[in-house]
This record gives structure tokens, C-alpha cells and sequence, in this order.
């Protein structure tokens, strides 16, 4: 068998820098990079369709929050365990601090919020959602890169033989 180098990109050692007693987290600085790459791309392909410029802004403003909440409430049911039963106090499940996010819950409620100001606006929600959708895909890959500081989502180690 011939040997291959590993091919790979080290996590960097530090994922946060305190500030005067203010931790900045990486991965936080990720996903609000994210959010604003996403609306500028959102709100170009918006108003590029014809779409009133303040009307992707109020759909991020509105959006973005419902999403944060939605990771988090996501977060809970799926790792319910951590909040919950012998030893627990489900009053840790409000401590977003201490991490846990899924996207998932971020799309469905994120979705949601939009799909509110759309109804309100009288804006049809399909092209809202096409307008937002790349905006959407970048923001997500720029918020995995949080992971990366984190040095999160690594598989395991396979012996299989296509893996190198």
C-alpha cells in the first residue's frame, strides 16, 4: 500500500480572545458574519426582482431572531438529556452561553418569521425564499467555519479502503 500525506487543515489553538473582560468567541463572529453576507446577498437578489429595499431588511430583522431562538429550541429537544431528568436543571436550558445551537431549528422558525412579514407585507413567499435562498447556503457555510475554530464535526477515523 502506498502511503499518502494526510491532507488536512489544523483548527487554530485559540477560538476566543477576552477584551476587558468580554469574551469574543469565533464562532459567534462566524455566524454574525454570516447573517450580514446573507442579507447583502438576499436583499441584492430581492431588489434586483423588483422588491422594495426595505422589505428584505425587515424580514432579517425579524428572521434573524426567531432563527436564534429556533437553534436553540432545537437544541433542547434533541439533546433533551442535558435539561432535563435526574441531576438536571432545565433552567440551564435558557443558558445559550454555555452552547448548543441546531440549524435546523434555525431554518424552521427562521423560515417562519419570514413567511410573517411576508404575509404582512402581501409578499408572495416563494420568491422571498428564492431571493433569500443563496444568501441562505452562504451564511450557513460561513457560520461552519465557526465549527472549524471550535474544532467541532470532525468524522471518526475509517480504515475503509478509499479512505487515504
Amino acid at each position: 500500500m502506498i502511503g499518502i500525506p494526510v491532507l488536512s487543515i489544523p483548527s487554530p489553538p485559540v477560538s476566543s480572545w477576552n477584551l476587558g473582560g468580554f469574551e469574543l468567541r469565533a464562532y459567534a463572529l462566524c455566524i454574525i458574519a454570516g447573517i450580514l453576507v446573507g442579507f447583502l446577498i438576499a436583499n441584492r437578489r430581492w431588489r434586483a426582482r423588483g422588491g422594495r429595499a426595505d422589505s428584505m431588511e425587515l424580514v432579517c430583522a425579524v428572521a434573524v431572531p426567531f432563527g436564534i431562538v429556533g437553534t436553540r429550541i432545537y437544541h433542547v429537544i434533541t439533546d433533551y438529556q442535558l435539561y432535563f431528568g435526574p441531576g438536571r436543571d432545565p433552567l440551564d436550558a435558557l443558558k445559550i452561553w454555555q452552547g448548543g445551537l441546531g440549524i435546523w431549528g434555525g431554518v424552521a422558525l427562521g423560515a417562519f418569521g419570514a413567511w410573517l412579514v411576508a404575509r404582512k407585507r402581501k409578499i408572495k413567499f416563494a420568491a422571498l425564499a428564492d431571493a433569500a435562498a443563496p444568501g441562505i447556503l452562504v451564511a450557513q457555510a460561513i457560520g461552519r467555519l465557526g465549527n472549524w475554530f471550535n474544532q467541532e464535526l470532525f468524522g471518526t477515523p475509517t480504515v475503509l479502503p478509499w479512505a487515504w
